[in-house]
């Protein structure tokens, strides 16, 4: 299944309208199935943009709290079940667990600002978040200005379709490690956190993370879970974001635009 695909668009243009082939992001559902021997347990679905599929759901299990070694998941394919049709079969993924199925979280799905998630001070807890707060890393604000324009020039697919979010890691000198895009911003996080979990780089200590969006609480907590000290977004955090980046010590930075930023969190934050 392709990222991207091409549809028949109508386009007004220098006041005259044609028809063109237009290409816009892939999206469709992943089901996730956590098997266990002979026990399967559904985890939910996720609409997500086709590729890094196994990426995608090690990172989402490892920040959902559900593994934490890559030595826990014994293997992940596509579903063979004879009951689905073949061209259904790509967007169910099976994840064969070493040991039982841990217990479920009841929302089966990361939090989100839809779903309210629960009083402030539970949301701050670092036990509830499971994670040590990552060692401070001081970066200079110049390097960071260039990270924007580093990001843009690795967005393949958002070039071609301008419907992508993105999720960048770089080292403590400004150089791209990894960038994983996806339509949603969760799950372009969640790609790239796959990627280090199952290339077994997490703890992500001497980091810095960009992403494409803002910079919401569920993100933060993801980065938190990681190991990532320094936290970039290109448009703006909200105020949970805010307190979670205080709580635990990490550098938050919004609004990251050529020649300007906005620090929340860490060095150079206002102190009142």
């Amino acid at each position: 299944m392709r990222a991207k695909a091409r549809v028949r668009v109508a386009r007004l243009e220098g006041g005259r309208w044609r028809e063109v082939v237009d290409e816009v992001a892939a999206e469709a559902p992943l089901e996730i199935r956590l098997r266990y021997r002979e026990e399967v347990a559904p985890l939910g679905v996720l609409l997500r943009t086709p590729g890094q599929d196994v990426e995608l759901a090690a990172g989402f299990l490892y920040t959902e709290g559900l593994v934490r070694e890559p030595g826990e998941i014994l293997a992940m394919a596509p579903c063979t079940d004879g009951s689905l049709p073949p061209e259904e079969r790509e967007n169910v993924l099976q994840v064969f667990l070493r040991r039982p199925i841990p217990p479920l979280p009841e929302r089966r799905f990361a939090i989100s600002s839809a779903c309210g998630a629960c009083g402030r001070g539970e949301v701050l807890d670092p036990a509830r978040l499971g994670s040590a707060p990552p060692p401070p890393l001081g970066v200079d604000p110049e390097l960071l200005l260039t990270l924007p324009q580093r990001l843009q020039e690795a967005q393949r697919l958002f070039r071609a379709t301008g419907g992508l979010h993105a999720a960048a890691l770089f080292d403590q000198e400004g150089r791209l490690l990894a960038l994983r895009e996806d339509v949603g911003r969760h799950n372009a996080l969640d790609k790239l956190i796959g990627w280090a979990f199952l290339e077994g780089r997490l703890p992500l200590h001497g980091h810095l993370l960009l992403v494409s969006g803002r910079a919401g609480y569920e993100l933060l907590a993801k980065a938190v879970m990681a190991g990532i000290p320094v936290f970039c977004a290109v448009s703006a955090p909200t105020s949970l974001a805010v307190a979670l980046a205080r709580a635990f010590g990490l550098t938050l930075v919004g609004f990251l635009r050529p020649g300007r930023m906005n620090i929340y969190a860490g060095p150079g934050e206002p102190r009142s």
